[in-house]
């Protein structure tokens, strides 16, 4: 899947925008079949053409009190995650599919509606659209579950414990995703012939390392990716670096189909950035120790789902990916951030902010020495400069 099919998949809009969709289409398909056949269905609003009106006008506004009270909610969740956890969870909520579906089931009941009472005969002998009618109270029903479920919901992922398992669970398909890491010594390039600079300032969200092995095979070169996945990048600085392919003669690099294989966007996202959820357990971590908040519990239970992160980690070396041609030509290369850097933002930052939380430090001392037990040789160096003193701690958390 492309980056931009992965961004409108996840956007907040796709659900609703669907719903609406179905709810017109089925409105106006619903209509136009009464008008040709003779359902049998009959007596749904037995005063006519008026109280089929005056039904539909009451659903109509009570969609719209709906919406908006979802709506309000909504906002005030994303303040409240925003200011209590960090900006950088916000994506959480937009990406849940309750909160869509609530809104698109909404917005659906209120469209349909409208479509109906469009649709009703001025006459007040003529047959109403009973079966419409009848799909109309169906889907209050369904919004007025929806609602409760949805008060339910919110008020479940607003639990700091929700949010923080969300982030791991989120790294963790990342982690899962990654491909294979290549053996250091086994990637062999040739020197630089051409440097493509970034035409945009961002983030570097995606690297299609399957379309820049095909745009090198092209060109009869291989292609560096200069930032990793989550570094931000100005424009003009080197993005990609072309080397000649062992005994190869390159052709010149196009820039624009080069530049059209990294996506770069105003934020972090998950996916091939690996520290973005560090990153965001780290904040929640050093927030939750600030004097304004003070909750050492909140900090405590980041730093273990980062341990666990951590610890998945230690295992593998640092992440080196490549795209070969079946003869094992190198095509394409990039690289991710490394464990080293990993460390430093759970360890060091929440450090620096736990010196007067003993129940922390020693917490963050037992995962440093849990991962110097389990980890790859080389990882060792990083994480032995993060080892404690020997002394007696008790690990209490």
């Amino acid at each position: 899947m492309s980056a931009r099919l992965a961004a409108i998949r996840d956007s907040f809009w796709l659900v609703p925008a669907i719903f609406s969709i179905g709810a017109v289409t089925t409105a106006i398909g619903l209509s136009a079949l009464e008008l040709q056949l003779n359902l049998p269905v009959g007596g749904i609003v037995p005063s006519g053409p008026a109280g089929a009106r005056s039904l539909l006008s009451s659903i109509i506004t009570a969609m719209i009190s709906f919406t908006a009270l979802v709506f309000s909610i909504t906002v005030v969740a994303l303040q409240l995650a925003s200011s209590q956890y960090s900006p950088r969870v916000l994506r959480t909520f937009l990406q849940d599919r309750i909160i869509q579906a609530a809104l698109g089931t909404f917005v659906a009941t209120f469209l349909f509606a409208m479509v109906v009472l469009a649709a009703l005969p001025a006459q007040e002998d003529q047959r109403l659209p009973e079966l419409s009618l009848t799909v109309s109270i169906a889907l209050v029903l369904t919004s007025s579950a929806t609602f409760i479920y949805y008060l339910h919901h919110i008020t479940t992922v607003m639990r700091v414990s929700h949010i923080i398992g969300s982030i791991g669970a989120q790294t963790r398909r990342s982690i899962a995703h990654l491909p294979p890491p290549a053996e250091p010594q086994a990637v062999v390039l040739g020197g630089v012939t051409q440097t493509v600079p970034a035409t945009e300032s961002g983030m570097v969200n995606n690297v299609d390392l399957a379309l820049l092995a095909r745009l090198g095979r092209e060109h009869d070169c291989a292609i560096t990716v200069v930032p990793i996945p989550g570094d931000f990048v100005v424009a003009g600085a080197p993005l990609l670096r072309v080397h000649q392919a062992t005994g190869g003669t390159p052709r010149p690099l196009p820039a624009d189909r080069a530049e059209q294989c990294v996506t770069i966007g105003v934020e972090r996202i998950p996916g091939q950035d690996l520290g973005f959820g560090f990153r965001q357990l780290a904040d929640i971590a050093e927030r939750a120790l600030s004097p304004a908040v003070n909750d050492v519990t909140t900090a405590v239970r980041a730093v273990q789902e980062a341990h666990d992160l951590l610890r998945r980690l230690a295992t593998r070396p640092d992440p080196t990916h490549v795209a070969r041609d079946d003869d094992g030509t190198v095509r394409a290369r990039m690289s991710n951030i490394s464990y080293d850097t990993l460390l430093a933002t759970i360890i060091d930052d929440i450090r620096l902010v736990a010196g007067q939380q003993p129940r922390v430090m020693r917490l963050l001392d037992a995962v440093v020495r849990d991962l110097a037990s389990v980890a790859l040789p080389v990882h060792r160096a990083a994480i032995e400069r993060r080892l404690p003193p020997p002394a007696d701690y008790r690990h209490d958390n």
